[in-house]
């Protein structure tokens, strides 16, 4: 609140540890996706044995897949210098990764070898837990950043 004129003050800046905190995650999921769509498409079923190996191989949905994760990258990347854009991509990772969790869930007796079903649904569920803090500080971020300095490129 403003001593001389009795109106509250301009919403206060974030505070830097919750930006760099943002950005660096938003690094990982940018380069965790970068990577994940780039072996997806090059090497389908080398991802396939490593990772994937639930029910048929079939190379061409698996590089589809990557696509979708190529784009969440690129969106990630733009989040990065877009502070606008931070709450709502973190919001839709974490929905992703979740509905991604509840499918390996499902199906975490199907993987060859075994082990592969639980290592994916609890790595999937912890990132989703992360993803889910990081939307949170990203919200809190955007209540506090004044409207016009949310969608500036700096």
């Amino acid at each position: 609140m403003s001593i001389a004129t009795g109106h509250p003050g301009p919403r206060s800046a974030a505070a830097p540890e919750s930006s760099a905190l943002l950005i660096a995650g938003l690094w990982v999921l940018a380069v965790y996706n970068v990577a994940l769509a780039l072996w997806m498409a090059i090497a389908p079923h080398t991802f396939y044995r490593a990772l994937g190996p639930f029910d048929a191989y079939n190379s061409h949905y698996i590089r589809d897949t990557s696509t979708f994760i190529g784009a969440f990258a690129v969106g990630s990347m733009v989040a990065i210098r877009v502070p606008s854009w931070r709450a709502p991509l973190l919001s839709l990772a974490t929905v992703q990764f979740a509905l991604h969790s509840v499918n390996h869930l499902v199906d975490i007796g199907n993987a060859h070898p075994a082990w592969i079903g639980y290592f994916d649904f609890f790595s999937l569920l912890a990132a989703t837990v992360q993803l889910g803090w990081l939307t949170r500080v990203a919200a809190v971020e955007a209540r506090s950043v004044p409207r016009t300095h949310q969608g500036a490129v700096p």
